[in-house]
């Protein structure tokens, strides 16, 4: 059985969704799966200045928040996290750079990791913030699984073949476009690798 870590930055809720559907995939596909919240380090002034982020920020806080054992027991991980200037988050970069340790030691090699993302509009850095992700995982040694076009949910999602992404309501901060059986498929398919190269 492989094991799968969901490790999600979210600020408003969005990639905390998606990575519930993510965990929820992995366990139908047979893994034993897990979410996991990278640490908020954003100012409590800049957190209690939007609504949204206060709010979700309390309704979290009993997720387990994501440690380098989290790493180690995994035998892959799926990244989710929102876009910052078509980059990662502070907070999931310092969250990878904190794995110094691992890395130094081989322990993130063979990993099989994918990420997903989300922007507030649809030319936001969604590929490019994946992308940024796929880079820190090509020195961590990991094995890197996207979804490319393997199923039509991905067209239906926006067609992002580097990870899902969606855009999010500057309205509402609703999900515009529907990601929910593309995250499950990429999921399915993480699963699906992992036990071809962990058996």
């Amino acid at each position: 059985m492989a094991n799968v870590a969901v490790i999600y930055y979210s600020s408003t809720g969005t990639n905390y969704q998606m990575a519930n559907w993510a965990a929820g995939a992995a366990k139908n596909a047979g893994a034993e799966a897990k979410v996991v919240r990278v640490r908020e380090t954003a100012p409590e002034a800049a957190i209690n200045s939007n609504e949204a982020w206060k709010n979700h920020l309390e309704e979290t806080k009993d997720v387990p928040v994501a440690t380098s054992d989290d790493i180690e027991w995994a035998d892959a991980i799926i990244f989710a996290m929102p876009t910052r200037f078509g980059n990662l988050p502070a907070q999931m970069k310092q969250f990878l750079d904190e794995q110094g340790g691992l890395w130094a030691t081989g322990k993130t090699v063979n990993k099989v990791v994918s990420g997903i993302t989300s922007a507030s509009n649809a030319h936001g850095g969604q590929e490019a913030t994946v992308q940024a992700l796929y880079t820190s995982m090509m020195h961590w040694g990991t094995i890197i699984v996207s979804p490319g076009y393997t199923d039509d949910s991905i067209f239906a999602a926006g067609g992002n073949p580097y990870g899902t992404s969606v855009t999010q309501s500057q309205e509402d901060g609703s999900m515009v476009e529907d990601v929910e059986a593309a995250v499950r498929h990429q999921a399915h398919r993480v699963v699906e690798i992992t036990n071809k190269i962990h058996g």
